[in-house]
């Protein structure tokens, strides 16, 4: 099963100029590689028959005779071939020349894709020889007898995959070709290029693939002219590049004799997803001259041995290298502008925050210590609370106590042993019994302390929880689950630990850096339950309801993409390969969908906090469910995994 993927390649054959049947020697040959790793779509450079580089000789009937003889060669040559193939060519039609892309499948040519915008510049000049598809008046043309569609509105077509083809100059147009095609339907762009090198090109070439990937909510593949065309005063540097949606799946090594084959996989699910969604996507096409596609069937190969090329990351919410510390960075500012927004919207005087020496409490502290430096308010003003319990260890609590002080917070401690006590005397519970309610009970006491502090001091009480824990539900309703205000509600567990130390490395004085870095270091804990005897956490929250970096895995995929259990399940194995076993992670799959539906209705009613990122769970706008959805549907799904 592959899961809705399409597997393409960018192919960038050897080519000698104007020697069109050592070309397609060549282009044959990585076919059948292709088709042997499973590929079920290919693309060509533009007039990878007889290399761009031709020039003048484009004029000459030997090189157009033969050109087209050697393309009928490769067709009949691959007719077994079950892969559909696009090669560039120049093609005679209404007494002129295109530079056309050939579609071909199983020894037929399915469809005739011209050029539309012809470059004209010192690199290329193309306008001397070729005509644009917008000057060509008929919709067939004829090769070696036989007539067959052409247009570069055509879209080819199995079942729910749809590709659109561009050449070169097409992409780099004020509306591409492509943005059309998208709008038409097309999930998988083809571009058929040959462009020449200059310094500072490609970097400029491999935004404006990714980009128009992203704006299409398509697949892009791109596949350009390599070294063998290198000729006269232009260097190819062979550019294959695939693209998904504005993130680079795969790209070739530039300047290298060598052929290649660039491949990976296109997931048609996560488009039609997107796609579906953003319901503005296709409503840009009533602006232009609207012109009917022709729609040619083909089929797309059925690939038993379906495996995945492309890289699964294991924690989709977190960049590497450079990346991080910019998002770091970002991410915190949108958390202080939100929070000073509302801290002058309210007029509220101070800020309370429960410290509990853990992540996420420490996040919340950091962040406000930093909105109340941008306002100018000072920090004492910010009433930091350690309210030690029948679970706090030594280790915690010193590092909450530690953290208060170094940040220069008023500092306040109440214990909340003697009032859960007593409350379990007034409910008639057994403090012995450490249950659901003697947890509880010790979170709402605390969220009682904080609220009624901050009325008060005219405060506003700021709430610690995460992304991750609102999608298990692992919070006390109206104790931790509730504030006046959530920082942390849109940020998943896997990165806040990576904010923290962002911090501690870039904002705050020494001693608080030795500090929070012993509590990223910390295990993740509510500490609700009693220490062992050496006095070390006894209730570790990944124990319980397992690994967040799995938890965070699964809901970016099932919230960003809507994707089903099975899918999820098949992209983890890949992602956590040697991490976690196959019962491991079906086992924390489960967990992740029994909860995430049980516990919706804590999420019905959250506090506001900053949007940061593409996936939320706020009731306003990002995550809106019935809090009594069942979930059968899901879980039978994963129990027959």
């Amino acid at each position: 099963m592959n899961y809705g993927f399409v597997k393409v390649a960018a192919a960038v054959p050897q080519v000698q100029v104007a020697d069109c049947f050592y070309n397609i020697e060549k282009i044959e040959g990585l076919m059948r590689k292709a088709s042997e790793q499973g590929v079920q779509i290919i693309a060509f450079p533009e007039l990878s028959i007889t290399a761009y580089t031709c020039l003048d000789l484009f004029t000459q009937q030997t090189l157009l005779d033969n050109a087209e003889k050697s393309l009928l060669q490769l067709i009949d040559n691959t007719k077994e071939l079950p892969l559909l193939t696009m090669v560039g060519v120049p093609l005679r039609t209404e007494n002129r020349l295109i530079n056309a892309a050939v579609v071909f499948q199983q020894g037929t040519i399915l469809g005739i894709v011209p050029k539309t915008y012809l470059p004209n510049h010192k690199e290329s000049q193309e306008k001397r020889w070729f005509t644009s598809a917008a000057e060509l008046h008929q919709t067939t043309i004829q090769i070696a007898g036989k007539k067959y569609p052409i247009s570069n509105h055509l879209l080819f077509q199995s079942g729910t995959v749809s590709i659109g083809i561009e050449m070169g100059e097409d992409l780099w147009a004020p509306i591409p070709t492509s943005s059309i095609l998208a709008m038409e339907g097309a999930q998988i762009l083809f571009n058929l290029s040959a462009s020449n090198e200059l310094i500072g090109k490609h970097a400029y070439l491999c935004s404006l693939v990714a980009q128009q990937s992203a704006r299409c909510m398509a697949g892009y593949v791109y596949a350009s002219a390599g070294f063998g065309e290198s000729s006269t005063d232009l260097v190819y540097a062979g550019n294959a590049i695939i693209a998904e949606n504005g993130k680079l799946l795969a790209e070739s090594p530039r300047f290298t004799m060598e052929e290649q084959l660039v491949i990976s996989e296109i997931d048609m699910e996560a488009l039609q997803y997107d796609r579906q969604i953003h319901t503005n996507f296709t409503n840009g096409i009533s602006l232009l001259q609207k012109i009917e596609p022709q729609v040619i069937s083909f089929t797309l190969p059925v690939n038993e041995e379906f495996h995945l090329t492309r890289s699964i990351d294991p924690h989709p919410f977190i960049p590497s290298g450079n990346s991080l510390k910019e998002r770091c960075e970002e991410i915190i500012q949108m958390q202080i502008g939100g929070l000073a927004k509302r801290m002058i919207h309210t007029h509220a005087q101070t800020a309370v925050v429960g410290i509990s020496g853990g992540l996420d409490s420490t996040l919340a502290l950091l962040i406000t210590v930093m909105t109340f430096d941008a306002l100018k308010i000072p920090r004492k003003q910010i009433i930091g609370i350690t309210m030690p319990g029948f679970g706090t260890t030594g280790r915690t609590y010193n590092n909450a106590v530690n953290l208060i002080h170094s940040l220069g917070v008023t500092f306040k401690e109440i214990s909340i042993k003697e009032a859960c006590l007593q409350h379990f005397k007034d409910i008639n519970h057994d403090p012995q019994v450490h249950d659901v309610t003697y947890e509880n009970s010790q979170a709402r006491e605390r969220t009682q302390l904080l609220m009624d502090i901050a009325n008060q001091v005219n405060g506003m009480v700021i709430g610690t929880g995460d992304l991750s824990e609102l999608a298990l539900g692992w919070a006390t309703y109206n104790g931790d689950h509730m504030s006046m205000y959530g920082v942390n509600g849109n940020i998943p567990k896997t990165l806040v630990q990576y904010l923290v130390e962002w911090v501690a490395r870039n904002k705050v004085d020494e001693a608080s850096c030795t500090t929070l870095l012993d509590i990223v270091d910390t295990p993740i804990s509510p500490e609700l339950i009693p220490a062992d005897e050496q006095g070390n956490i006894k209730q570790k929250t990944e124990d319980l309801v397992g690994p967040y970096e799995l938890h965070d895995f699964f809901l970016y995929h099932f919230l960003r993409f809507s994707s089903r259990p099975a899918k999820i399940y098949y992209l983890a194995q890949i992602a956590f390969s040697g991490v976690y076993d196959q019962a491991t992670i079906k086992k924390w799959l489960y967990t992740f969908f029994r909860r995430f539906f049980q516990q919706q209705f804590k999420r019905s009613c959250l506090p506001d906090g900053p949007k940061v990122g593409s996936v939320g769970l706020s009731p306003r706008g990002d995550w809106r469910m019935p809090s009594d959805a069942m979930s059968k549907l899901w879980l039978d799904e994963i129990e027959k995994i």
